[in-house]
């Protein structure tokens, strides 16, 4: 096996720099001044490219090809198909065209949190421009080589073996029920008035709960960002929330949403985390984990009781403490809205149809970014009654993702959904949920996702993935009997 072992040192060193990388792209989001942005631009970059010479050197194919004739174990052989996937994405692209992107990405994510409060859509389309035509160039040459228009030749680096075609009947098909439903459940959201819970006990109450999720928080920390997300690595696993002294749950829906993205990374084997085998199978099996952390979990009905309980706890100053009732009338609401993250569960499915056929049209070349305000405006008027009409900042500037290229992410989050669903469907065929929720028990939820989906990393394909752990392939059927369930009797 010596073709092999020279691939896993290799890959370790990769690695190696993809911590540093990770660990500088959480500080240029939490604790970078300003300032320091351009320098901090120039050094990602560079970085970026010593990764993309490492993941393309030129003794990668030969070592490929010598490792397929090795005797290699079932484990080896799932990590040599991982291997040769992640070359042959990397090996595609020219480095000039790498450094180009990063650098185009982060000018144009710095300057879109400013711009996006300005609601300065001119301002950023200058920067935005730049970022499409590189993304556009990325795509036609994934497109040539995996014979593949190139939309799907960029989705296929977040979701492995999905197509355009698939997701035009998966989404297709969620398009013809999800109106009725969200007729049949959209609710006022009843807040309280005049109430204040400060950002300390706020963040109290949020390491109680990562713990009772299971976070490792010797391997992990919480911080702040303007846009909370989950990063770092396996062994240093950063997540980040936003709080509002008004209102502690959209800060604690975050903690829970992150923790779960958390929680699958802390959990991925330890023995292959260097190597592409090790990582998360997916960028929608990560999601479908936030997502069933926060919507699955966090706002089901027991889990609304034992939360209750602790609000009580944390928050004495309050002359009224948000009862279990109020508590799930905020976090069951369903009302269109103009914001993706701040979204209810009905409603999501809706905002990603929209930047799905938007990003689709995009980089296939059939609209220019000039046309997005309009299109963006038609279709939340369509899908949601919402017009969003010369207010880009609550419209098409609201996203990071776009940013920087990450064209063919936001169907994961849909994706994300409906596997959750129907891990969730599985798991309650050997495991009383509620039950376990309403004693403050999470560890048997915990342990079936780890035996289930964590601990397989990327040894099987999405689908086996699936299959193996619900028994059937992805059905919109489970995500819709989900909704029904809980929104409308």
């Amino acid at each position: 096996m010596k073709n092999y072992q020279k691939l896993v040192a290799h890959y370790q060193s990769i690695s190696n720099f993809e911590h540093v990388s990770a660990i500088c792209s959480w500080d240029q989001a939490t604790n970078m001044p300003s300032g320091g942005a351009e320098s901090r631009a120039q050094a990602m970059a560079e970085l970026a490219v010593h990764l993309h010479k490492l993941h393309t050197a030129d003794e990668l194919e030969e070592l490929i090809h010598n490792a397929s004739l090795e005797q290699l174990t079932p484990l080896q052989q799932a990590s040599l198909r991982e291997i040769k996937r992640t070359w042959q994405h990397a090996s595609i692209l020219p480095s000039k065209l790498v450094k180009a992107k990063s650098l185009a990405g982060a000018k144009c994510e710095h300057q879109w949190r400013s711009q996006r409060q300005l609601n300065d859509w001119v301002g950023f389309k200058k920067h935005f421009d730049e970022v499409v035509l590189l993304s556009q160039e990325e795509a036609q040459i994934r497109a040539s080589q995996l014979d593949s228009t190139p939309y799907d030749a960029m989705l296929d680096i977040y979701e492995p073996g999905m197509t355009s075609a698939q997701l035009d009947v998966l989404f297709g098909d969620i398009a013809t029920w999800l109106p009725d439903i969200i007729q049949q459940s959209t609710s006022p959201n009843i807040k309280q008035q005049n109430a204040h819970y400060p950002i300390e006990e706020q963040t109290k109450l949020a390491h109680e709960l990562m713990a009772f999720f299971g976070f490792d928080f010797n391997r992990g920390r919480l911080d702040t960002s303007v846009h909370p997300f989950c990063g770092g690595v396996s062994q240093d696993t950063r997540i980040t929330t936003r709080y509002e002294t008004s209102d502690f749950l959209n800060a604690m829906m975050g903690v829970i949403h992150e923790t779960g993205h958390a929680c699958y990374e802390q959990n991925l084997p330890q023995e292959i985390q260097a190597l592409p085998v090790g990582k998360a199978r997916s960028m929608a099996i990560h999601e479908s984990q936030s997502l069933f952390y926060e919507m699955q979990i966090g706002r089901s009905d027991p889990f609304i009781e034992f939360l209750s309980d602790k609000v009580q706890t944390h928050f004495t100053q309050q002359v009224e403490h948000p009862a279990a009732v109020t508590l799930k009338s905020q976090l069951q609401r369903v009302q269109p809205s103009l914001i993706r993250v701040d979204a209810d569960e009905v409603t999501y499915p809706a905002h990603i149809i929209l930047r799905y056929d938007i990003e689709k049209a995009l980089i296939n070349g059939d609209i220019r970014t000039d046309d997005i305000p309009a299109l963006w405006d038609t279709k939340m008027s369509q899908l949601l009654g919402i017009s969003t009409k010369n207010n880009y900042k609550d419209g098409c500037m609201q996203d990071i993702h776009w940013t920087d290229g990450s064209f063919g992410y936001f169907p994961s989050y849909t994706l994300g959904a409906m596997y959750a669903a129907q891990f969730k469907a599985a798991m309650l065929q050997s495991i009383d949920i509620d039950r376990h929720l309403l004693a403050g028990d999470f560890s048997p939820i915990y342990a079936w996702l780890n035996a289930q989906v964590w601990q397989h990393a990327s040894q099987l394909s999405t689908s086996e993935l699936l299959i193996k752990a619900t028994g059937h392939p992805l059905n919109t059927e489970y995500f819709k009997n989900h909704l029904q369930t809980r929104y409308c009797q």
